[in-house]
């Protein structure tokens, strides 16, 4: 809901910008602790460093949801298998084909492709959290590329006339890098500011605009019809 009033997106968009209030709490609480003034602020670092860690893992949830969401799209919508992205064919082939299982060509036969396409989501989105790959533009890309065939998904994300698809790319992959720094090492504690909370929850919420748009336009490509 906008202003009272339901507005169109998808239902990973709308899961998205509910979970972001939770961070965008954070920064209110931040705002009460600490004021408006200038100066930093001694001891609210922790709430900074929380809100790092939820955005990232807001935007990683985000990407896994329209993905999905995207390919049950075309597995309900397409008309036949000849209508999928060739990339997606191209890697289906090549599992088959390293497939141990000399009869496994069969589980896609007919129109069993929808079923078989649903459950290689799955194992798809296991064999990341195995690897505990991170949010990056790198693995964004090889996510929407396997799961739906859209190669090169940053390449949408110029945001605004000064930030080009590169930079927004690149700007993420530092964020996502002080997230891990969070992580695993704890990072000084006057290293994280409320701005940097600020930036990363901006760009965060333009990149899943672009990256929605990008996955509507190619359903409705495949399929014929939007997601929304």
């Amino acid at each position: 809901m906008v202003g009272g009033v339901e507005y169109m997106a998808s239902q990973a968009r709308k899961s998205f910008d509910n979970h972001v209030k939770d961070v965008e709490r954070l920064l209110q609480l931040h705002t009460q602790l600490g004021g408006k003034g200038k100066g930093r602020r001694y001891g609210l670092e922790v709430l900074n460093k929380s809100a790092i860690v939820l955005i990232t893992a807001f935007w990683e949830a985000y990407c896994e949801d329209i993905a999905a969401e995207g390919l049950e799209h075309i597995v309900k919508n397409a008309k036949s298998a000849d209508a999928l992205p060739k990339s997606l064919k191209k890697q289906i082939a090549k599992e088959l084909k390293e497939d141990k299982n000399e009869i496994s060509i069969w589980d896609i036969s007919d129109d069993k492709w929808r079923a078989f396409l649903t459950s290689r989501l799955g194992k798809l989105q296991e064999s990341r959290n195995t690897t505990l790959n991170t949010p990056k533009s790198y693995n964004i890309n090889k996510l929407f590329d396997d799961a739906v065939g859209i190669t090169d998904i940053a390449s949408n994300w110029k945001i605004s006339p000064k930030t080009d698809a590169k930079a927004a790319a690149d700007k993420l992959d530092r964020f996502v890098t002080l997230r891990g720094n969070i992580a695993h090492r704890g990072v000084d504690e006057a290293s994280v500011k409320k701005k940097s909370v600020d930036d990363y929850l901006k760009l965060v919420k333009a990149l899943a605009g672009k990256t929605g748009g990008a996955v509507n336009r190619h359903v409705k490509s495949v399929t014929g019809a939007t997601l929304w």
